[in-house]
């Protein structure tokens, strides 16, 4: 298949990288955003959580697929998935008392 444009492998990496510090920004921001509704006031944005967790499920998910997960990058994410359990129910407990 012809493509319209030709690209090098640089401008590949770049896309990438490029896309990769937007997702940053944009689930940092609807984190930002969902701190911001529940401390100062007091919503629940589970909808905009939610998007941000499932986001990072579908790429793990992708990645899994690939084949491009190694023991070291799984045993991290599930300590931080621990991690974030177990603050979430330290947080839950402490603002029913």
């Amino acid at each position: 298949m012809d493509r319209l444009v030709a690209r090098d492998e640089r401008e590949t990496v770049v896309d990438q990288a490029a896309d990769r510090l937007s997702y940053l920004v944009l689930s940092f921001g609807v984190l930002a955003i969902v701190a911001y509704r529940g401390f100062v006031r007091s919503e629940a944005s589970w909808d905009l959580l939610a998007l941000v967790i499932v986001s990072g499920l579908v790429g793990t998910a992708y990645r899994t697929r690939q084949r491009a997960v190694s023991r070291r990058w799984a045993l991290v994410v599930g300590m931080t998935a621990a991690i974030a359990l177990v603050l979430a129910v330290v947080m839950v407990l402490t603002t029913r008392a």
